[in-house]
């Protein structure tokens, strides 16, 4: 570990303990924002995903998709960071993010559609219903220069660094740690940092690149390489789901109100597989993985919220709650029907193409043929 990294931002210890460190001590006004409301509505959105994807790994097992990715394990950070982003920031997630897509309002069942290869994108990003949440992007930190390159745009569009919290608006990106070995991210760290757009970059690092270990991946900790490009970092316990709203939220501020591109690192674990076709026995220890299990955040924040008086009837209400989520996820998971062959040039671009149009009315014209055969 190099002498220039600094210490963990954490607020709750893996046995659900408030404490104050230095490190944190600069975030700690922001956790004075939450409500009981709010902490409840955190352990509610972060049971509820996790038991929307166990249910969308059973359903894949199952045969009603050809992929699942998995989340289990790092509810906090994404509930966290999801909370602190305002309803006029845009959000770029990579493929993982469920718990931020249910956070922002999108319907979930439009993963299991995307997964399930009955649409190209799962939603509308345009849909205000749908909180400016774009689409899942599954070529590996590519869309880190789609987040940067519509920072960019917000600031020629005026709405960075008005002083107007009601107009002010930042991006903020989500990727793995293997995303960090990617040209496309550090081109977009250049671009950025070049442009000091309103970006904040969230690294969910958990620990494994599909089957890579991250210290294979950097010989350094990966909230440092940001710095080389002049973009300030924070590294995060990311399973603290406080720690993951409060830097999150100081850091979206500071992108909002003209500071430039920010940079954190959430420390949180894969606890399931890569996606459904791979299998962690191979290559992960059984004894650090136990270790991580054993930090699970949702058990952490549950310990919190007991220790501040919430009772039995609460978590026996969203276990309720993320159970029949769930069921109703599989109900309508049964029912989807294949959709029409002709949808696969539809949205492939925003405007009317001439060349989809042409291999839309081809492919009409050809399966046509066959009913005229059989007549």
């Amino acid at each position: 570990m190099p002498a220039e990294s600094t210490p963990t931002v954490q607020f709750l210890t893996p046995e659900g303990e408030l404490v104050t460190s230095a490190p944190a001590e600069e975030y700690a006004p922001y956790l004075e924002r939450l409500t009981d409301d709010d902490l409840r509505a955190f352990y509610r959105h972060m049971a509820v995903v996790r038991r929307f994807d166990l249910e969308g790994a059973n359903l894949q097992r199952q045969g009603e998709m050809a992929l699942w990715v998995p989340s289990h394990g790092q509810e906090a950070a994404q509930v966290g960071s999801a909370f602190a982003a305002r309803t006029q920031d845009h959000i770029f997630p990579s493929y993982r993010e469920h718990a931020v897509g249910l956070v922002r309002g999108i319907d979930v069942l439009s993963i299991v559609e995307l997964l399930r290869g009955n649409t190209h994108g799962g939603w509308d990003p345009t849909d205000p219903t749908n909180g400016n949440f774009h689409g899942y992007c599954l070529v590996i930190g590519s869309h880190s220069l789609h987040a940067t390159g519509y920072a960019m745009g917000m600031q020629r569009d005026g709405v960075v660094g008005t002083g107007d919290p009601e107009v002010d608006a930042a991006v903020l990106c989500y990727f793995g740690d293997g995303a960090t070995s990617q040209g496309d991210v550090s081109e977009a760290f250049v671009f950025s940092a070049s442009s000091q757009t309103p970006n904040v970059f969230f690294l969910q690092n958990n620990h494994w690149a599909i089957s890579v270990p991250v210290r294979v991946q950097s010989r350094t900790p990966l909230y440092l390489r940001s710095r080389g490009f002049g973009i300030p970092s924070v590294q995060i316990d990311g399973n603290d789901v406080l720690a993951s709203y409060a830097v999150t939220a100081k850091h979206l501020d500071d992108a909002r109100s003209g500071k430039g591109p920010q940079f954190i690192e959430a420390l949180t674990y894969r606890v399931g597989a890569h996606t459904s076709s791979d299998d962690p026995t191979k290559y992960r220890d059984e004894d650090v993985h136990n270790l991580w299990v054993s930090r699970d955040p949702i058990t952490r924040f549950e310990k919190y919220l007991r220790a501040k008086g919430e009772g039995d009837a609460y978590f026996d209400e969203v276990r309720v709650e993320a159970d029949d989520f769930a069921a109703d996820i599989r109900r309508r998971t049964l029912v989807l029907e294949a959709p029409p062959i002709g949808t696969m040039f539809d949205h492939v671009y925003s405007e009317p193409h001439p060349v989809l149009a042409e291999q839309k009315l081809w492919l009409e014209r050809y399966e046509a043929s066959f009913e005229e055969e059989q007549a």
